[in-house]
């Protein structure tokens, strides 16, 4: 990189900052957008909101200061017809520059302005008397890097790009399948993608469906596809205790459920009961909607494991959740004999040091915590199966933690290749199948697609936040038959338009916690005032946990007929009796958590209703997220129509998967693309190693151990 005219330390050391030290790294940094200097727009023919050049003469120029300081200048040109820019940020010897009759081309976006169109801050060159020349192609805009300039970083990257190989030493893909999916190489690809030449499809570009742009979208998904299955290889190559016992225990739960088991639980439980009799570690995930029955698995896969005498943990993101799972495990397996300890952050002084012991010596069969149980001073006996609850909550190394602790066996312990624990792995949020495809292909993917029975459909209807008033009278009658409900705050301030979307709930950080809990407790008021006669709970994400607790007992054992809550209640929280769920803004979250919080009710016999309150006016996104949500209870349906809606960071919660986000590829926009990743990837891991790491090396480089662990 230093060797690049213009990169001395200063600037080595800015590039760095943002990832940016080979000139790899520079022919991989791809345009966010296009401008298209090529062709000088008439004045008159300009549209508001569609960037063009264009060229005229200064007529007039005027400096005020309203506020701040302001330049405004009128061009004119041939089309007979005016265009003012304005700008905020300027030096005396700009406003030198434009002196009327002075010529100027300039690139922006127009929009209306008080004195018809207006550009504020556009790019400008004033122009020498004979200059005419235009640029023959396309100007790419990369995204920002700090304290190097627009100008500059293109001109680094041209410079790296004028150093590119040849096409034989820079192609690492079979000629035969770029020419199946008439694909050009990667030299050429990189090259159209920086320099479009004038005459290229710009409407392609944009949308990112250009064949240039699909070639590097064709590798850098085959390049993430080749990191996940090479740390499966790795993986399965690390020896874990075969787990296959009799199944006594399994089959003392059977006869004692009060249900029998779905179509869809025997199957997936299955699936698990082969995976743990290998003796390589089990890698599976179970994806199924609110109430498909994961617990009821998970509980089934413990029983094999402490029948062969080993132990299981399971971990769940937040302590509301991780007791659910508690409370559900003691009272199945305590029955039988079983012995199940709880580890949360809560636990602490004696009764802390009493659970490690019980722990440590083996005494303690099933454990279940929040991230508590992968700190330090937590050993295990013999851990051989890990479940993970709602993964995508919790940091990568916090999942590798978990995992790294079933490899320290106890000394007593003869098998010494008994390296790692297997791993269950269970969400509620269905996952469309080319998310799992590509973020999952670490992972043998299972699905609970069918709910058991008695669960009744949640009839779901969207109302303008204007007729409140008649909720507040819905709640009345429902809560006087003895029902419960229901109200859930989410995010109203607009600085933060769509943060309620991230699927943090109300557990979120600083700000946004705090502006959840005000909503939360403005509510409670207002209802507590409205609904005199009813038991009312408040419960949101900046309350103490024992506090929060509580409300959650007393709302689960009728103490209360309404809760008004923040999105803390997303996941875990199980009450049959309750049969109404209010959400207010609705139109600020994202379709898996609306359809996460509707699962919340429904669960007993009693017909039950969602009611997603929204502030109009409804965006056409917002519009979408509730009319699908109407239409289908279905998750898996959702998942896909969310992946379209919001793209895959979101839905996987991506700054926490460390999924890395993808320079160009889009999994929702480039789904067609996977089946040939699928085939090429499995095709250069058996014939190819060598070339399988140079991909990976080259757009994933070191974060390759976290991108799925």
């Amino acid at each position: 990189m230093s060797s690049l005219p213009g990169v001395g330390p200063r600037v080595a050391e800015k590039l760095a900052a943002r990832g940016l030290s080979t000139l790899q790294d520079l022919w991989l940094l791809l345009p966010r957008q296009y401008e298209d200097r090529t062709r000088i727009a008439p004045i008159r023919g300009l549209q508001p909101g569609v960037a063009a050049q264009v060229e005229g003469t200064v007529e007039a120029v005027e400096r005020g200061f309203r506020y701040r300081p302001l330049l405004r200048v009128a061009i004119g040109d041939g089309s007979q017809a005016t265009l003012v820019l304005r700008f905020f940020h300027f030096r005396a010897a700009q406003v030198a520059q434009f002196a009327p009759g002075a010529r100027v081309r300039c690139y922006g976006t127009p929009r209306a302005g008080q004195h018809g169109l207006e550009m504020v801050h556009p790019s400008y060159r004033v122009l020498a008397a004979d200059e005419a020349v235009l640029g023959d192609r396309l100007d790419p805009v990369y995204p920002a890097v700090d304290g190097v300039g627009p100008a500059s970083l293109r001109r680094l990257i041209g410079a790296a790009l004028d150093r590119l190989p040849d096409d034989a030493a820079l192609e690492l893909l079979p000629h035969a399948t770029l020419a199946d999916l008439r694909l050009p190489s990667l030299r050429e690809a990189l090259l159209t993608v920086h320099r479009p030449p004038r005459d290229a499809d710009v409407a392609a570009l944009l949308a990112g469906t250009h064949p240039a742009q699909r070639r590097l979208a064709l590798e850098e998904l085959l390049a993430h596809h080749l990191s996940l299955r090479r740390q499966r290889i790795a993986l399965q190559r690390h020896a874990a205790p075969p787990l296959a016992p009799a199944g006594v225990l399994v089959g003392r739960l059977r006869a004692a459920l009060p249900f029998a088991l779905t179509g869809a639980q025997e199957r997936v439980f299955a699936q698990v009961r082969r995976d743990l009799a290998q003796p390589h570690p089990m890698l599976r995930l179970v994806q199924g909607d609110v109430g498909s029955g994961k617990t009821v698995v998970a509980a089934l896969a413990a029983l094999l494991t402490v029948e062969a005498g080993r132990q299981a943990a399971l971990m769940a993101p937040t302590e509301l959740l991780a007791e659910q799972h508690l409370a559900n495990l003691r009272g199945w397996l305590e029955p039988l004999g079983v012995r199940v300890a709880w580890l949360a952050g809560k636990v602490t002084g004696k009764a802390r040091a009493a659970v490690l012991a019980q722990v440590a010596s083996g005494a303690a069969q099933v454990v279940v915590g929040t991230h508590a149980l992968m700190q330090e001073g937590v050993a295990f006996h013999g851990l051989a199966l890990a479940i993970v609850d709602e993964q995508h909550r919790f940091g990568v190394h916090q999942r590798l933690a978990l995992r790294d602790k079933g490899a320290v066996l106890h000394p007593t312990q003869k098998d010494r290749r008994a390296k790692v624990p297997h791993q269950l792995v269970l969400t509620a949020t269905p996952i469309p199948r080319t998310l799992a495809m590509a973020a999952y292909a670490d992972l043998d993917v299972s699905a609970l697609d069918e709910l058991p029975p008695g669960r009744t459909p949640v009839q779901t209807v969207a109302l303008s936040a204007e007729r409140r008033p008649e909720l507040v009278e819905r709640i009345r009658a429902a809560c006087a038959q003895g029902r419960q409900a229901y109200w859930v705050c989410t995010l109203i301030d607009d600085s933060d338009e769509e943060a309620g979307a991230s699927g943090q709930g109300g557990s979120g950080a600083g700000g946004r916690g705090r502006i959840e809990a005000q909503a939360a407790q403005t509510t409670f008021e207002a209802l507590s005032a409205a609904l005199p006669e009813l038991r009312i709970g408040l419960v949101h994400g900046r309350m103490k946990s024992a506090q929060k607790q509580a409300t959650m007992c007393a709302f689960k054992e009728g103490a209360l007929d309404l809760l008004v809550a923040t999105t803390v209640i997303e996941v875990g929280v199980d009450v049959a009796n309750a049969s109404l769920m209010i959400v207010e803004n609705a139109e600020r979250l994202g379709l898996a958590q609306l359809h996460q919080l509707r699962g919340r009710v429904g669960r007993g016999s009693t017909a039950s209703s969602c009611v997603l309150l929204y502030q109009p006016p409804l965006s056409a996104l917002a519009r979408q997220r509730l009319e699908t949500l109407r239409e289908t209870s279905d998750g898996f349906v959702i998942a896909e129509k969310d992946l379209a809606l919001r793209g895959p960071g979101e839905l996987l919660g991506t700054r926490q998967t460390g999924l890395a986000t993808f320079r160009l590829a889009d999994l929702a926009r480039d789904a067609d693309l996977l089946p040939q990743v699928h085939a090429l990837g499995e095709r250069l891991l058996a014939q190819s190693p060598q070339v399988a790491e140079r991909l990976v090396a080259r757009w994933i480089g070191g974060a390759a151990r976290y991108a799925a662990a």
